[in-house]
C-alpha cells in the first residue's frame, strides 16, 4: 500500500532572514557531528577523570551512537508533527543542556544514561538541515546547501582530532562536552529568528507509526550496540552480543515490512523504486567507508608506530578538514555546470582516493608526518567529489514533499554507515596484524639465523639471540619483539588501504550500473516531477 505524500506549507521566499535560519540549523548540526567525535578522542582522558575503567568506558561511544541512529529515523517523522522550527528548537536546546551536566557526573550508569539520551538529541539534528535544504533552498542554490550539509561529513569530523587535543592538552577535558554550548545558543537565536514557523500537525498522531518506530529504532540501536561492542566482547561467544545481533535482525525485518504497508511510515520504501535514491544510499555507506583512510588509518599508524597523542597527528586532519571551506562550494559550483555530468565527478574522486590509498599502501616505519601531506590532499579533493554528486543525483528524484522521508533514510544509513565502516576497519586491522604476527613468528622460528648474533658483543635489537639460542638481553629481545609489532601494524594498515581501494572500485562500478544522468537544480526549475528530472 503506497503511502500518501506529506503535505507541505506554501514554500516560502529565500530571503536572508532564511537564510541566517538554515545557517542556524548548519551551525548546530556541526555542533552535533563535533560532540560525537571530539568525545570519543578524549575517550581516555574522560575515563580518567571521572574513574570508568576500559570495559566501561567504551559503553560511553556506543550508547551515544546507538542513540544517535535510533534518533535519525524518527527526526523527520516528528519535524512534520510538530513543526519543523519548533521540534530543532527543542532538539538543540536539550542537546545544549545535557552538555552543561555531563562533566559534572561521577557515577558512571548515570553519566552513560545521560551520554545516550544526548546522542538522541543529537542524532536529531542532521536530518533537519537536509530537511531543510530539501524544503527552503531555491534551486539556484541548492547544491550549495548540499555541500553544507556534505561538510558535516568532511569538515566536522576533520576539525575533530585539533578540537580534541586542544581542550584535553591545554584547558580541561570538561570542555570536550561545553564546546558545544555556545555555539548551540547561536544557533537556536538564528533558528528561532529565521526558520518560518508552521503550525502543528497534531491530527498525524492518530495515523502515528508507532509500531515502527519500536522495532525500527530498537533494532538498529540493538545492532549498532552488537557492533561496537563485537570485537571486545568475541562476538558470537557471548551470549550477549548473539543476542543483540539475532535481536536486531529479526526486528528490523519486521521494521521493513511494517513500513512498506504502513499508510504514513517513517520511511517511504517505494522510493527506492527510483534508481538514483537507490543508488545514493549504496554508494552513501561506502563513501563514509572509503574517507575513513584520510583519519582512521593515518592516526592508527602513529598512535601505535610513534605513539603520537592525538595533539601531534591533528594537523593531518586539518589538511582535509580546512579545505572544505573552500572545496566544497567549488565542487558545487562544478555541478551546477550543465555540461558536467555529476556520475564523471563521483568517478573522478572516487580515482583520487584510490591514488592516496595506493601510495599509502607504501608505507613504511621510516615515513614521519610529512609522508602523509600528498595523501591528505589527494582525500581533501575526493571526499567532498564523492559525497557532493551523491547528494545531488539522491536529491534530484526527491520531491519537496518527500524531503522527510528521503532525510530519514539518507540520515539513518548515513548513522549506521558510519559506525559499521569504524567497526569493520578497526576490525580489520586487529585481524590482519594478528595475521601478519603469527606469519613474521612463523618465518623467524624457521629461519632463526637471520636474529642469531655470532657473539654476544654483535648482538643487536636486530639480532638479540647468541648461538645457544639464549637471548642476549632483555632489553634487545624485547626492542626486538616491538619491531616485530610495528611490523605486523604497518602490514595490516596496508591491507586496510587495499581494501579501501576495493570499495571504491565497487563505487565506481555502481555508479557506472545504476544512476541515470541528472541536471543541475536551476536548470529543472520548470520540472514538475521527478521523472522529468533524469534522462538515460
Amino acid at each position: 500500500m503506497n503511502s500518501p505524500p506529506v503535505a507541505m506549507p506554501p514554500p516560502h521566499p529565500f530571503t536572508l532572514r532564511l537564510a541566517l535560519g538554515l545557517i542556524g540549523v548548519l551551525i548546530a548540526t556541526l555542533s552535533s557531528g563535533l560532540n560525537d567525535r571530539v568525545t570519543d578522542l578524549a575517550l581516555a582522558d574522560i575515563r580518567a577523570a571521572i574513574g570508568i575503567d576500559y570495559d566501561t568506558g567504551s559503553w560511553i561511544t556506543s550508547s551515544y551512537q546507538a542513540a544517535e541512529v535510533a534518533a535519525m529515523m524518527i527526526a523527520p517523522w516528528l519535524a512534520v508533527t510538530f513543526s519543523l522550527r519548533r521540534f530543532t528548537l527543542v532538539v538543540a536546546t536539550g542537546f545544549a543542556s545535557l552538555a552543561v551536566i555531563q562533566p559534572l557526573v561521577t557515577d558512571p550508569a548515570l553519566f552513560i544514561t545521560l551520554r545516550a539520551i544526548q546522542g538522541l538529541f543529537g542524532g536529531a539534528l542532521p536530518p533537519m538541515l537536509m530537511t531543510v535544504a530539501l524544503r527552503f533552498l531555491p534551486p539556484t542554490i541548492k547544491l550549495y546547501g548540499l555541500a553544507a550539509y556534505a561538510m558535516t561529513a568532511t569538515f566536522g569530523p576533520n576539525m575533530a582530532a585539533s578540537l580534541a587535543a586542544f581542550w584535553t592538552d591545554s584547558v580541561g577535558w570538561q570542555f570536550a562536552f561545553w564546546q558545544v554550548i555556545p555555539p548551540c545558543l547561536i544557533a537556536s537565536l538564528l533558528i528561532g529568528w529565521g526558520l518560518p514557523q508552521d503550525p502543528l500537525r497534531l491530527e498525524r498522531l492518530r495515523q502515528i507509526d508507532a509500531f515502527g518506530m519500536l522495532t525500527g529504532c530498537s533494532g538498529m540501536a540493538l545492532l549498532i550496540l552488537g557492533l561496537t561492542q563485537g570485537e571486545r566482547l568475541e562476538w558470537f561467544e557471548s551470549p550477549l552480543i548473539a543476542g543483540l545481533l539475532l535481536a536486531s535482525a529479526a526486528l528490523l525485518v519486521t521494521f521493513f515490512i511494517n513500513e512498506w504497508y504502513h499508510p504514513l511510515p517513517l520511511f517511504k520504501l517505494q522510493m527506492l523504486q527510483r534508481k538514483n535514491l537507490a543508488h545514493g544510499l549504496q554508494v552513501l555507506a561506502g563513501v563514509l567507508m572509503v574517507s575513513l583512510s584520510g583519519s582512521a588509518l593515518p592516526s592508527a599508524y602513529f598512535a601505535q608506530i610513534d605513539g603520537f597523542r592525538t595533539a601531534q597527528f591533528a594537523p593531518l586532519a586539518l589538511t582535509i578538514g580546512l579545505p572544505q571551506l573552500i572545496i566544497a562550494p567549488l565542487v558545487a559550483t562544478l555541478l551546477n555546470l550543465r555540461q558536467v555530468d555529476c556520475r564523471w565527478v563521483l568517478t573522478a574522486g572516487a580515482g583520487l582516493m584510490i591514488a592516496s590509498c595506493l601510495l599509502g599502501t607504501q608505507l613504511t616505519d621510516e615515513w614521519a608526518r610529512q609522508n602523509f601531506w600528498l595523501i591528505q590532499a589527494l582525500q581533501a579533493f575526493g571526499q567532498p567529489m564523492l559525497i557532493l554528486p551523491v547528494l545531488m543525483s539522491a536529491t534530484s528524484v526527491v520531491m519537496p514533499p518527500e524531503g522527510p522521508f528521503a532525510s530519514a533514510m539518507f540520515n539513518t544509513v548515513r548513522g549506521f554507515s558510519s559506525v559499521a565502516a569504524g567497526s569493520l576497519v578497526e576490525n580489520f586491522l586487529t585481524h590482519r596484524e594478528k595475521f601478519h604476527s603469527h606469519v613474521l613468528v612463523d618465518n623467524l622460528g624457521n629461519r632463526p639465523w637471520l636474529i642469531t648474533a655470532n657473539s654476544s658483543d654483535a648482538a643487536s635489537s636486530l639480532q638479540p639471540m647468541l648461538p645457544d639460542g639464549s637471548a642476549s638481553s632483555t632489553e634487545n629481545l624485547s626492542h626486538f619483539s616491538t619491531l616485530v609489532k610495528h611490523q605486523a601494524t604497518i602490514l595490516s594498515i596496508s591491507d586496510t588501504y587495499l581494501l579501501i581501494i576495493g570499495f571504491a572500485l565497487l563505487l565506481v562500478l555502481l555508479t557506472a550500473w545504476l544512476p541515470k544522468r541528472v541536471w543541475p537544480p536551476q536548470t529543472l526549475i520548470n520540472s514538475a516531477s521527478p521523472t522529468t528530472r533524469t534522462t538515460s
